[in-house]
């Protein structure tokens, strides 16, 4: 009831004053006001905007400038999970490129650090006009594992410098070398030589192979896979009841119409190649010899394994016979969130285009889900998606430093 009477005087206020900025507004409160147990946000860019957002949280109704309101966790703790390949979309990054400084720095070191290893402007690739050739080149593996690293690796920046800090860092297959690199076990320099030496090798494995999703608990599939230790394999845990199976296309033809018949619902993938499936053997002595090459260190942030599902050991990403392991076996995403559950994590932030991961987390604890925070999403403004990130966290316990949304603001009451 305070937080609607604070809301009803402040837009008495605004109109009252039409002439007064937004921004300027947004700084004052930033900057100068007590956060309180309840909080919301107006995202707006107009003063109809800001009228709008107020008018629903003076009257409890909702509005897509309003966020909250929430109280805040008592003990928040946050993750931080990175992407993998699939998630690629043309255009991604780019109205952050275009509007955050802070977040094009960072993607311009990253990409000036990839390039060495790619034979086209990755820029161009990832910024493409969907359908065009240059689009189309970002679904093949070469190409989309350093763009989903370069992404994750400057909007994990863009965050910190907005004082999302994290906890806890995890990743499904790639983006756990882009957890690696920002946990300081990898430099960017060999950040950049393994996630590329890994998409290009990925992409001349062997051809043909097939991905299938299906909707099973693992011992449900266990013994077609002990079957058929040659040709087929699992290749991801991403739920209770989400696997992917991975391999040789006849193999699973005929076991998906065998899992069908037992009620199974399966779906299958648009993918190049049977990643983390017997296909990729040919190529893991050659990733072994580059992982060799690289110099590790010891993380100063805790990481969740995807190899094994738990805590990382102090061998666990810092030799190349983990990262080998890792390119081929099993992606046991679920273990992983079910560890950070039971470590008492309140905040899962999706490091990557879209909200494929913080999905995942409600299908793994649907009875009690945690605070989702996604700071891409497909087909919506990015910068007001990152605020809208920035805000639902801060509004939900998290720390951060919304004083950094008005980076050139004049405090309030300095004349301008």
């Amino acid at each position: 009831a305070a937080l609607a009477g604070q809301a009803a005087r402040l837009l008495h206020h605004v109109t009252e004053h039409p002439h007064l900025d937004p921004v300027h507004i947004g700084s004052a409160l930033a900057r100068t006001r007590t956060p309180m147990e309840h909080r919301a946000t107006i995202t707006a860019t107009t003063t109809g905007e800001l009228h709008h957002g107020l008018t629903a949280l003076t009257t409890g109704t909702p509005h897509p400038a309003l966020t909250g309101p929430h109280t805040p966790h008592p003990n928040p703790r946050t993750a931080f999970l990175y992407t993998g390949q699939g998630t690629q979309r043309p255009g991604m990054g780019h109205g952050l490129h275009q509007h955050h400084p802070v977040f094009t720095h960072h993607l311009d070191t990253v990409i000036e650090a990839l390039q060495p290893h790619l034979e086209h402007p990755l820029r161009d690739i990832m910024f493409a006009t969907p359908g065009t050739p240059e689009a189309h080149l970002l679904d093949q593996t070469q190409w989309a594992q350093p763009a989903l690293f370069a992404l994750g690796t400057a909007l994990h920046h863009t965050l910190t410098h907005h004082g999302l800090t994290p906890h806890t860092l995890t990743g499904h297959s790639l983006g756990e070398i882009t957890a690696a690199h920002l946990a300081g076990i990898l430099t960017l320099t060999d950040a950049a030589t393994l996630i590329t030496a890994r998409g290009r090798l990925m992409q001349q494995a062997p051809a043909g192979g097939l991905m299938i999703a299906v909707q099973a608990r693992e011992e449900d599939i266990t013994p077609d896979l002990q079957e058929h230790p040659h040709h087929i394999s699992l290749a991801a845990v991403n739920g209770p009841t989400s696997l992917v199976v991975s391999g040789d296309r006849t193999t699973l033809e005929t076991l998906n119409t065998q899992w069908r018949a037992r009620g199974h619902k399966t779906r299958t993938l648009h993918v190049s190649h049977a990643f983390h499936s017997p296909h990729m053997d040919p190529i893991l002595d050659e990733f072994h010899q580059i992982a060799s090459t690289l110099t590790y260190h010891q993380p100063h942030t805790p990481l969740i394994s995807t190899l094994t599902g738990k805590p990382a050991t102090p061998d666990d990403h810092t030799t190349p016979d983990y990262w080998t392991r890792q390119l081929r076996q099993t992606v046991r995403f679920h273990d992983a969130l079910t560890t950070l559950h039971h470590q008492h994590h309140t905040h899962y932030t999706d490091i990557g285009p879209d909200h494929t991961l913080t999905t995942l987390t409600t299908e793994t604890h649907p009875t009690n889900p945690p605070t989702t925070l996604t700071p891409l999403r497909k087909n919506q403004p990015e910068t007001h998606t990152l605020t809208h990130t920035l805000t639902t966290a801060h509004h939900t316990g998290t720390p951060t430093n919304l004083t950094t949304l008005h980076p050139h603001t004049p405090p309030p009451n300095t004349p301008t």
